[in-house]
């Protein structure tokens, strides 16, 4: 399978125009990117420009910090979906999972997870892994795991580091084929792309900046 099936190209920056996230989002469509994920406002646009097409249209959920209770990641999750989401990356509370709180943590990808299943829409569990020990991020796969999750994901790529061969290897280690696994943060070239693709990656999280050019060093490659 080509490499744009395997990405999530994120027009994500919050500063961006609205020319500018139709012009990303024609262009992840033009690639074949497995999906364009976009802020929530940018939902009902991104259904209108994928519609008829092979590119998914993905959301970010409590983004980029995780810090809402359980019951608000519902509620965004069903409202998100209303508008036309396929796919949810939502944030862990990552603060609570280094509390050690892991039955909060749960509980509220739970919430998420059974909201999205009822539509038949994936959920991707974002950790910031870079703040997480290696034994929280085993931990935080089985949890999400046991909440149902279709996805654990490295990263917002809006704080700490991005995807390193490390968090993902404990994160593939332990899923052991039991969710899925995708890369996120600091993706901007093909070699890392494909190393991490080679690991067992099943979904990797680029910049829709970066999408373009990686795509094109895969062609010349």
């Amino acid at each position: 399978m080509k490499l744009s099936r395997y990405i999530d190209s994120s027009p994500l920056n919050p500063s961006m125009t609205s020319d500018e996230v139709r012009a990303a989002i024609e262009e992840a469509v033009r690639l074949e990117c497995r999906s364009v994920c976009v802020q929530p406002s940018d939902i009902p646009l991104a259904v209108r420009l994928c519609r008829n097409t092979d590119t998914h249209v993905c959301t970010v959920l409590d983004f980029p910090h995780g810090k809402a209770p359980a019951a608000v990641k519902e509620i965004e999750a069903r409202y998100y979906m209303e508008y036309g989401a396929e796919e949810l990356d939502m944030v862990m509370n990552y603060g609570l999972a280094r509390s050690g709180q892991w039955e909060e943590v749960e509980e509220e990808i739970r919430a998420v997870v059974n909201a999205a299943h009822a539509r038949n829409v994936i959920v991707k569990v974002i950790f910031e892994a870079s703040q997480l020990t290696a034994e929280e991020i085993a931990r935080a796969t089985e949890v999400s795991i046991a909440a149902g999750a279709d996805f654990v994901k490295t990263a917002t790529g809006f704080f700490g580091t991005g995807a390193t061969e490390e968090q993902l290897q404990i994160m593939l280690d332990t899923a052991h084929g039991r969710c899925k696994v995708k890369a996120s943060g600091g993706i901007r070239d093909y070699a890392t792309a494909k190393a991490f693709l080679e690991m067992g990656v099943e979904r990797l999280g680029i910049g829709s900046s970066s999408v373009p050019k990686i795509l094109a060093e895969e062609a010349n490659s």
